[in-house]
């Protein structure tokens, strides 16, 4: 494990910054950063499909059934028909889900990105081709029309039992491989107001939020609904298109963010914002190591022994060392560079500082909300 020093370096690189940036009253972002408006989104569109074409690397139809199912019923279309009760052989061929987005304002004849993955037992789906597959929406209308050939950043081969695999090769993308066939319709321009909502909850930005919109304006068009949604009184003459726009490109000067400290157990990161306040504190920390060894023994029959086998055994050899448990004094701290050097001086790991920062907050040292991910 990194020493605590070597993690927490990219922190003290930005602590100067953040504490002339809290000294100022906080940093400045455009609306377009700080909320979306209401109406405008993305719409899941998925599908389900055949890619054909593939080297040997297909489904095996005498497993995945719907498979051959689906050729034959593609084959149908075409005029040719399978004898009742006869299932295709096929390893070229494999049953894929399509799923991509649809953009707002998507109009028919754009091109949109899909993505292909398998839902057989295919092994890959590397030089393969996706036929004609329908799109649809959740209300199960057809949005859009996917076909093409796939593009699979993996590679791999297979011989004599063993086989070798570069990143995942049962998935791949088709740039431009779905047509719009139908548009979704969107009354955000046409409404009296324009609904901004925040990507997150918060009183503070919202009320700021609502201050630039109506100094921009010279008037107040501009109310917080409440910690999400901004409501705008949109134009009655003008272009509302160019009318939103002034607005999304308005800065906002944000307030400081809650004191937060993220951990993330499995990897053991730790993450502290500029809020964080620390009070003082007395930090005992220790290292325990436990350490096993095996040494092989071989125990021989005596020589005029009949019957004797030599064995071989092990010898288990387990010590355990406690490094001492030094008392240190922590200092009170607002600033995220001194945070930062007083938890240098414990020498802590980045995973022993995870119990230690749940010490320190149990005590009541810690002046920010400890969230564990």
């Amino acid at each position: 494990m990194p020493s605590l020093k070597v993690f927490l370096a990219a922190l003290l690189l930005g602590a100067s910054a953040l504490a002339g940036a809290a000294v100022t009253g906080g940093d400045t972002e455009r609306i377009r950063d700080l909320a979306s408006v209401s109406g405008v989104r993305e719409n899941q569109l998925i599908g389900y499909g055949v890619v054909v074409g593939l080297d040997g690397s297909g489904d095996a139809t005498n497993q995945v059934q719907f498979t051959g199912q689906s050729v034959q019923s593609l084959l149908s279309q075409f005029g040719v028909t399978l004898p009742p009760g006869v299932t295709p052989q096929m390893k070229n061929v494999a049953a894929v889900m399509v799923t991509t987005s649809l953009p707002a304002y998507a109009q028919p004849g754009q091109q949109i990105d899909i993505t292909v993955s398998s839902l057989g037992n295919a092994r890959s789906l590397r030089g393969g081709t996706l036929l004609l597959t329908p799109l649809r929406g959740a209300d199960g209308q057809i949005y859009a029309m996917a076909q093409g050939n796939l593009v699979v950043g993996g590679a791999g081969a297979s011989a004599g039992g063993s086989k070798v695999a570069i990143n995942h090769l049962l998935a791949g993308r088709v740039p431009g491989g779905a047509t719009v066939e139908r548009a979704v319709g969107n009354a955000a321009l046409e409404a009296e107001y324009l609904h901004l909502e925040l990507n997150t909850t918060d009183f503070s930005t919202a009320r700021r939020m609502a201050e630039a919109i109506n100094a921009a304006q010279k008037s107040p068009v501009a109310e917080p609904l409440d910690g999400r949604v901004v409501r705008v009184k949109m134009p009655a003459q003008g272009s509302r298109v160019q009318f939103i726009a002034d607005i999304e490109s308005l800065e906002v000067r944000l307030e400081a963010p809650p004191a937060k400290v993220i951990i993330n157990a499995r990897t053991g990161s730790v993450v502290i914002n500029q809020s964080v306040r620390l009070g003082a504190c007395a930090v005992a920390h220790g290292s325990l190591s436990v350490t096993v060894s095996s040494t092989p023994v071989v125990s021989q029959p005596n020589p005029l022994s009949t019957g004797g086998q030599t064995v071989v055994a092990e010898k288990a050899d387990i010590r355990i060392q406690q490094g001492a448990g030094t008392l240190f004094n922590v200092a009170p701290s607002a600033d995220l560079a001194e945070i930062v050097k007083s938890l240098n001086v414990l020498g802590a790991s980045a995973q022993d500082l995870i119990g230690i920062l749940q010490a320190i907050k149990a005590a009541g040292a810690l002046k920010a909300e400890l969230e564990i991910i």
